[in-house]
């Protein structure tokens, strides 16, 4: 989420009126950032106002019963500039894989430094429709083609030491052989861990991220102790 130095301030006042604090006046010049009408009072209020990075991001949320329902993992900023919702991370609490879902701000309060949501319940969060960002797809098509670019590159390699190995003395044939087999090898397993990221759904390809990137590092490692 892109915060500019207008938006940070904002957001914490914003958090201060949605959950229990009052905001003052602010005003936004056109073609600027600049603020206006900035009273004592209003730097008071928003000095003892939440701070998104101390008191929301990260926390656990509970429901009204003491029981985990999920964790604060992101903030939305309406295009007004206002906090509108609360992006919690429940997929650990409510026993399923990652499952990300948009709270607006004003369902939870701070109770005794408490993050309570009442009448959450586990069975309502799995209900929830699961939020994605709308650059996960962007990022996820690029870490594909980035992936896909390094099982190429293995793959041409293979046929340049194939051709190469061809024709090679004896002890060199080997040699080219053993590299060939190492890099085989680990384009075959890039493979297979690509393959099962593309099964799954856009919102889940994070999951095999790590996996498919060491898969392609092993590759890459592969080609450049190949013999040149």
């Amino acid at each position: 989420m892109k915060k500019t130095a207008f938006q940070i301030p904002l957001t914490t006042l914003a958090l201060a009126a949605a959950l229990g604090g009052a905001s003052p006046a602010w005003a936004q010049v056109a073609g600027g950032t600049t603020i206006e009408n900035v009273t004592v009072t209003a730097m008071t209020q928003l000095a003892m106002g939440w701070s998104v990075k101390k008191t929301l991001l990260g926390k656990t949320i509970y429901n009204d019963a003491g029981e985990k329902v999920g964790k604060v993992d992101d903030l939305i900023i309406s295009p007004e500039r206002d906090v509108s919702f609360v992006i919690v991370g429940a997929g650990g609490f409510i026993g399923i894989g990652r499952h990300d879902v948009a709270i607006p701000v004003t369902q939870i309060k701070n109770e005794a430094g408490k993050l309570v949501m009442a009448g959450a319940t586990k069975d309502m969060i799995k209900a929830m429709p699961q939020f994605t960002y709308a650059s996960d797809t962007a990022e996820r098509d690029r870490f594909v083609a980035n992936a896909e670019a390094d099982i190429k590159a293995g793959k041409a390699k293979v046929a340049e030491l194939e051709k190469k190995g061809s024709s090679a003395a004896t002890d060199a044939k080997a040699k080219i052989d053993q590299q060939i087999t190492t890099l085989q090898g680990d384009v075959k397993a890039a493979e297979s861990k690509l393959a099962e990221m593309k099964k799954a759904t856009a919102v889940r390809w994070k999951e095999f991220e790590a996996s498919v990137g060491a898969a392609t590092e092993r590759v890459r490692k592969s080609i450049d102790s190949a013999t040149d």
